[in-house]
C-alpha cells in the first residue's frame, strides 16, 4: 500500500486579500511560516518516508519547513503547482466581475483546463506510486490543484469544502483501489507556540 498525505502550502498575503495566485510566486506570510511549523511538529510523530512538492515558493517552504525538521530532503517538481489562473491571477473576485462582468468564469481567460491540469497531476501520482510503493509520501502542493487530484481518485465523496492552508489530507492506494481516510485537518493549529519549537 503506498500512503500519500496531500498537503496544501501555508498563508500568503494573497491568500488573505482574496487574490488569485496561481503561477503567481508569492511568498508565505508570517502566520503561513508559523502554521507550517505548527505542521511539521505534528509529522514528526508520524511515520514519513519522502517529500516532494511543487517549486513554487509558497509550497517549497512550507515543505522546506516540514523537511528540516524531518531531517529529510525535498524533492520538487513543476507538475505539482496550482492551476495557471492566465488573466485572472493577482485579481480578486470583486476585481473579476468588475472587469468581465459575472459570468467571467465563462469567458477565456487562459485559465488552464482541467484536461490538462489531471494529466499532469495524474501522471506525477502514478510516478509516485510505482517509485515508492509501500512507502509514505507527502506531497506539499496547492489547493485547487490538489482538490481536483484528490477529487479524481475519490469521485464518489463529497469533498467540497476548499482545502485550508496547511491542512493535510491522507489517500491509500492498494490492490482495491483509493481510499481517503482523513480530510482537510489542520488539527496541528491548536498547538501552543511551545510545542512547536
Amino acid at each position: 500500500m503506498t500512503k500519500i498525505g496531500f498537503i496544501r502550502h501555508g498563508s500568503t498575503p494573497w491568500n488573505i486579500e482574496g487574490k488569485a495566485q496561481g503561477w503567481c510566486d508569492i511568498p508565505l506570510n508570517i502566520d503561513g511560516i508559523e502554521d507550517a511549523n505548527r505542521l511539521a511538529q505534528r509529522l514528526l510523530s508520524e511515520d514519513w518516508d519522502i517529500i516532494y512538492s511543487s517549486d513554487l515558493i509558497r509550497a517549497h517552504h512550507t515543505a522546506n519547513i516540514i523537511a528540516e525538521k524531518m531531517m529529510k530532503t525535498v524533492y520538487l517538481d513543476s507538475r505539482l503547482r496550482e492551476i495557471a489562473g492566465g488573466l485572472i491571477e493577482g485579481t480578486t473576485e470583486e476585481e473579476r466581475i468588475l472587469k468581465w462582468g459575472s459570468g467571467w468564469r465563462e469567458l477565456d481567460l487562459q485559465i488552464e483546463s482541467d484536461d490538462r491540469v489531471l494529466s499532469r497531476g495524474i501522471t506525477f501520482i502514478n510516478e509516485i506510486c510505482e517509485k515508492h510503493p509501500n512507502e509514505n509520501v507527502l506531497i506539499v502542493s496547492h489547493g485547487s490543484f490538489l482538490k481536483k487530484i484528490i477529487k479524481n481518485f475519490i469521485p464518489n465523496e463529497p469533498f467540497e469544502e476548499s482545502l485550508l492552508n496547511t491542512s493535510i489530507t491522507l489517500l491509500q492506494r492498494d490492490t482495491s483501489g483509493w481510499s481517503c481516510s482523513l480530510f482537510n485537518c489542520t488539527k496541528h493549529l491548536v498547538l501552543t507556540n511551545k510545542e512547536i519549537t
